[in-house]
This record gives C-alpha cells, structure tokens and sequence, in this order.
C-alpha cells in the first residue's frame, strides 16, 4: 500500500472505532483484524460499509440508528430475538429510553402486525428485567 491509502484506511479504521463505541460501550477495543481472523473471506468493501464511512456518515446518531434496527428486526416479526435483545441493550446504551424503545416497537405494529410487536415487546421487557438485576 502506498503511504496516502495506508493513512486512508487507518482514517477509516479510527471512524468504525468511534461508530463501534457509539453503538455499545463494550466494542471500544473492537479490533477490525480480528474479524478478518474469524472470517477470512468477508470482503473490504463490507468491513467498509458496516464500520467505516456509509454507517459513520453524518446525519444519524448511533441511537436512531439502533432504534430504527429494533423496529426492522420487529417487523420481521422478531425472530431474531438474539440481535434484538443484542440491540435493546446497545440502545439503551446509546442513551434510548426504555419508552423510546416501546414506542418504536409500538410504530411496527402498522406494518409487522400485533403478533411481531408483543413477541418484539416481550423481549424488550426480558431484556429490562435482565437490566434491573446487574
């Protein structure tokens, strides 16, 4: 590589590091070569989109950003309830309220249906009752 692409992708490193923070406290040591080590054959490019500058754009904070993930993985009627637990609790760490969750949940309920949403809020209210026992 040559000096000015070694300082572009070390510029876009530091950006997925500072988005990796806003999104969870706990990837503040998030270290980009050793997902390149667990998936060897992930692409640039993605590591690019996720962590570098398409998420990293100005417009959106990591909360919204959260958020908006709660609603979408709602509306696939909360099957993931992995990522959306993994989610709730990135948010709340990102500053959402317990009632901002809710609401975005409640908003789903137009366009995933009531089952997604009381699944999607069952979990968000697991996800508190874990919160309120650490």
């Amino acid at each position: 590589m040559t000096d000015a692409l070694t300082r572009l992708f070390a510029q876009m490193m530091a950006s997925g590091q500072e988005m990796a923070r806003a999104f969870n406290p706990a990837l503040e040591h998030f270290d980009m070569r050793a997902m390149e080590k667990l998936v060897p054959t992930i692409p640039a490019d993605m590591l690019e989109m996720w962590f570098g500058k398409t998420f990293n754009r100005e417009g959106l904070d990591a909360k919204t950003r959260l958020l908006l993930t709660i609603g979408a993985i709602t509306v696939q009627g909360a099957l993931a309830e992995p990522q959306l637990r993994l989610t709730i609790r990135q948010a709340i760490a990102a500053g959402a309220t317990k009632r901002e969750i809710a609401e975005t949940i409640f908003q789903m309920s137009m366009f995933g249906g009531l089952p997604a949403m009381q699944k999607a809020l069952e979990i968000a209210q697991s996800v508190y009752a874990e919160e309120d026992e650490e």
